[in-house]
């Protein structure tokens, strides 16, 4: 709840929003750029209200339907500020989907093995070069994205890619 907490608060740290747009944000913006995924925002927006961190409004405008726009309070901007400050220091183990089959390599034969990393080398080197001309765009546009998580995730690629690249010699 800490995480999709934070990312909640945080996104109503913007602006006001409706339910709609905060799904809209994390698909689009944080899914895209730090794989965060909620699958329901509407119960922790529910148990943040009855904390008191969030207020919810409902409104109309124009012909639409009524809906509700969530906003933060100063009793949630004091908790976004915690949960902000304890995420430098979460330190959570990174889970890649590669380490299940590492797991397993003897139940492979190595010249299978072997073919299968170089073609996981070969996705990554393809994404490499995608987030390095991301980040060239994003460095020249004034964007509110910050550019070093792309960086960050550039260097997590190319450092699977190291590993991979050792592997294969060690098979």
């Amino acid at each position: 709840m800490i995480e999709s907490e934070l990312i909640l608060l945080g996104l109503l740290k913007e602006s006001p929003k409706h339910g709609y747009e905060i799904k809209k944000r994390i698909k689009e913006i944080l899914s895209v750029f730090t794989g965060a995924d909620l699958k329901s925002i509407y119960y922790p927006l529910r148990i943040m209200e009855k904390k008191g961190l969030i207020l919810k409004r409902s409104g109309r405008q124009g012909k639409r339907p009524t809906r509700n726009v969530y906003e933060l309070t100063s009793k949630g901007e004091n908790r976004f500020q915690v949960l902000l400050s304890k995420s430098f220091l979460d330190f959570k183990r990174p889970q890649f989907s590669l380490d299940l089959s590492l797991l397993f390599l003897n139940y492979i034969k190595p010249a299978i093995v072997c073919r299968r990393l170089k073609a996981r080398i070969f996705v990554l080197n393809s994404l490499s070069r995608d987030l390095t001309q991301t980040i060239k765009i994003m460095e020249k546009k004034e964007t509110p994205y910050p550019v070093s998580i792309l960086r960050h995730n550039l260097e997590l690629v190319e450092a699977e890619v190291s590993f991979l690249r050792n592997l294969i010699k060690t098979l």
